[in-house]
């Protein structure tokens, strides 16, 4: 192999799996930190541990929401600008709130009346105003139940629908710029997947989209090192958050790993928000996955393009 082809691919290795030497902590000491959302000026996010929804403006953290045994999750904005969150307590829930946090709606089963149990993960809104919600499983260790779901709720509809099931952990979530292509993580097995979406917004041709330890080598032999909560970004590129790997990673939507952003805050890596044009990213991080308090933080780093 020549030299230069050697050194090519050296370099190219180095700044895949390079740390961000950028990285800043902008919100310290948060229990559980999940659900970024940047939306005018304003980060908002959540904590599973300390049951709340705050936003962050720059300066200040103000605490809009507290709502004990919801284990508030992932957090979506809706096209009438109010909030969807999910609760990811076993006995799980969906709640609408506005903007200050005041609770308008709550969903504790589906349009069978089957409860959430399990917990609701993670929520993504469509283009034309309907939303995708994942449940989770109940947390067992070793994990022995494989139980996840995803349901639909349809533009201007009542209920949530159950559009699929047997997912090994359903946890992150995210839509292709052409609202074609469903992304969901199942956490334990290290992989994700994608559906066709029908235009009922039913699901179909499942498949698997990338397995994770063939992207990136696993930081930890664990059971639950795995893709958590994910963005997708204007070009179609899949952010994901690797639970216990420490990392970001960026994904192509042929499935080919782009970007691999280490985050040195901790190992909990769980979700990840775009800032204005996307030029920034914001990463929640618990710093010890096994710390049963989840400590941890909100860091920004520099996209790359």
């Amino acid at each position: 192999m020549p030299m230069k082809v050697l050194l090519f691919i050296i370099a190219a290795l180095m700044a895949a799996e390079m740390t961000s030497a950028e990285e800043t902590v902008i919100v310290k000491n948060v229990l559980g930190a999940e659900g970024p959302l940047y939306f005018d000026g304003n980060l908002y996010f959540v904590g599973w541990i300390s049951n709340s929804l705050s936003k962050w403006d720059g300066k200040k953290t103000t605490i809009l929401n507290n709502a004990a045994g919801c284990g508030h999750n992932g957090l979506a904005l809706t096209k009438q600008k109010t909030f969807l969150l999910a609760c990811t307590d076993e006995h799980g829930a969906i709640l609408e709130l506005d903007l200050n946090g005041k609770e308008l709606r709550r969903w504790d089963a589906d349009d069978k009346g089957h409860k959430f149990d399990g917990g609701i993960n993670d929520i993504v809104v469509t283009a034309n105003g309907g939303a995708y919600a994942t449940l989770f499983g109940h947390f067992v260790d070793p994990p022995t139940t494989v139980m996840g779901k995803i349901f639909y709720l349809a533009p201007g509809a009542k209920d949530w629908i159950e559009v699929a099931n047997d997912l090994n952990y359903a946890n992150g979530i995210g839509i292709s710029p052409d609202q074609k292509t469903l992304y969901v993580s199942e956490t334990v097995g290290n992989c994700i997947l994608k559906f066709d979406i029908n235009p009922d917004g039913s699901l179909s041709h499942r498949a698997n989209f990338a397995l994770l330890n063939l992207l990136t080598k696993n930081k930890v032999d664990s059971w639950w090192i795995g893709p958590d909560s994910m963005k997708v970004d204007a070009k179609g590129n899949i952010y994901v958050a690797q639970w216990s790997g420490g990392k970001v990673l960026k994904i192509s939507p042929a499935g080919k790993l782009l970007h691999v952003f280490n985050i040195a805050a901790g190992n909990g890596t769980t979700n990840v928000a775009f800032g204005e044009g996307e030029k920034d990213l914001y990463v929640t991080v618990v710093k010890d996955p096994n710390d049963p308090k989840a400590a941890g933080c909100i860091v920004k780093i520099p996209n790359v393009q």
